[in-house]
């Protein structure tokens, strides 16, 4: 038995105790936590950090007065970004090769914890659950990712990038000025986030559009500036030598031209790979529209980066955490839980199995053989998961009721406040509120005077 303490003030006070509920989730997530980690550790596929090597050798190479892009490793990789990412790395010119694996494991802690928050916050609040363990949960579940595990284990930058992006996504979600900043420096660091340009136009987000225009072209004339002749090399040599990046039928490439290049390795048949492209780019410009439309910048987000993966010339397995955004919406899709609705279950169940196919490795089944029917369809089974993604990801489950400004509402922090003493089953103080309904099944809480709140049954 703990003895009562006295509180300041001489007022005696039990001591705080752990529930039941709550001890349960403790070992229930470190249960989980557990297994993962010896998983991972006993699994095939770990990468030795091979491409933050990369980074530390070619960076090494280039501050001691040698070409950024002469430098390869022992079996012919070498640096493929733009010099702007070099200009990024330097600091790892004065770092030992493990001080180096600590400070980029750190640096994906960081930006996975503002991606966990982000994506899963919005969610936990919504479904009134407790946030520590939906975050410690779904942290748990994007360990098991097939290409988070690689992204790790690799030392890519991918995470990076993908929380840079999202940074303008949270940004736009507050109205902003600074939104864009985020895509442009990740566009800098690497080609494939340019997309989310081609996003902000085609969805009329001119000053965030021209914020990125600007972030990207600057941060490439800063890098010019530093670097004259390693930004001649790539932009006339290294960006067109696809040979530098690995071979294009490997059955990592889970682009579309990974597909077409499986079916034909001596000859890809290029057109086939643009009509494609041209097909997929159409089904995103019709979706983000869709999205723009219904108002759930989140959607529109997802949709892009899945795109990005897929007309992407290559996309390595750990290229498609850019698909992780996707998944937390097609979860929040099927609120509550268990779901009720059909379509809610049919969405569940879908989400299931891309999470299960994307944990589970299976593409390195065929790694040695990817042709005939089953090659064709295990060899690209992430791909496939893409294109349903691309094709089905719900819309219009991932705005207003979520974000801090109701646009088109209430729009404003005191509605935001409502709205989670109502979902989250707190006490409020406030006012009394009523309810509006909006297409999708959410609701959001404003004050009874606004103009488009009507009373709730």
């Amino acid at each position: 038995m703990s003895a009562e303490r006295p509180a300041p003030g001489g007022v005696l006070t039990r001591p705080a105790r752990v529930s039941p509920r709550t001890g349960r989730r403790v070992l229930l997530v470190a249960g989980i936590a557990t297994l993962l980690g010896v998983l991972i550790a006993v699994l095939p596929g770990h990468r030795g950090w091979f491409d933050v090597g990369v980074y530390h050798g070619a960076v090494g190479h280039w501050t001691r007065g040698g070409d950024l892009y002469d430098w390869t490793t022992w079996n012919g990789y070498g640096f493929t970004y733009p010099p702007f990412a070099a200009v990024s790395m330097l600091p790892m010119a004065a770092l030992a090769w493990y001080p180096t694996i600590v400070v980029n494991l750190l640096l994906t802690a960081v930006a996975t914890g503002f991606l966990l928050v982000l994506l899963v916050d919005p969610l936990a609040r919504r479904a009134g659950w407790s946030r520590w363990y939906a975050l410690a949960l779904a942290g748990c579940l994007l360990a098991g990712l097939n290409p988070v595990r690689d992204t790790v284990s690799f030392g890519q930058v991918n995470l990076l990038l993908v929380a840079l992006v999202y940074v303008d996504l949270w940004l736009l979600e507050r109205g902003h000025r600074a939104a864009g900043v985020g895509i442009g420096l990740a566009a800098a660091i690497k080609l494939t986030p340019a997309i989310f340009i081609g996003y902000l136009l085609v969805t009329r987000r001119w000053p965030a559009a021209a914020t990125a225009t600007g972030a990207t072209m600057a941060a490439t004339a800063l890098a010019a500036a530093l670097a004259p002749g390693a930004s001649r090399t790539f932009f006339t040599e290294a960006l067109w030598d696809t040979g530098r990046i690995g071979e294009l039928a490997y059955v990592s490439n889970q682009s579309l031209l990974g597909l077409v290049a499986r079916l034909d390795p001596e000859h890809p048949d290029r057109r086939l790979w643009l009509i494609l492209v041209a097909a997929v780019l159409a089904v995103w410009l019709v979706r983000t529209g869709r999205a723009r439309r219904a108002g759930d910048e989140r959607a529109g987000f997802a949709l892009t980066g899945i795109t990005a993966c897929l007309i992407s010339p290559i996309t390595w397995v750990h290229h498609l955490v850019w698909l992780v955004p996707g998944l937390a919406l097609l979860a929040a899709a099927t609120l509550p839980w268990p779901p009720r609705e059909r379509a809610a279950r049919r969405r569940l169940r879908a989400g299931v199995v891309g999470y299960l196919l994307l944990s589970s490795g299976l593409v390195w089944v065929f790694a040695n053989n990817s042709t005939g029917p089953l090659g064709f369809l295990g060899g690209n089974a992430y791909l496939w998961v893409a294109l349903g993604m691309l094709l089905a990801l719900p819309i219009g489950g991932g705005r207003l009721a979520d974000h801090p400004r109701l646009t088109g509402h209430c729009g404003s922090v005191r509605a935001r406040g409502l709205f989670r003493t109502v979902a989250g089953g707190e006490t409020g103080t406030g006012p009394p509120t009523t309810r509006i309904d909006v297409s999708d099944g959410l609701e959001a809480a404003c004050p009874p005077s606004h103009p488009r709140a009507r009373r709730s049954a």
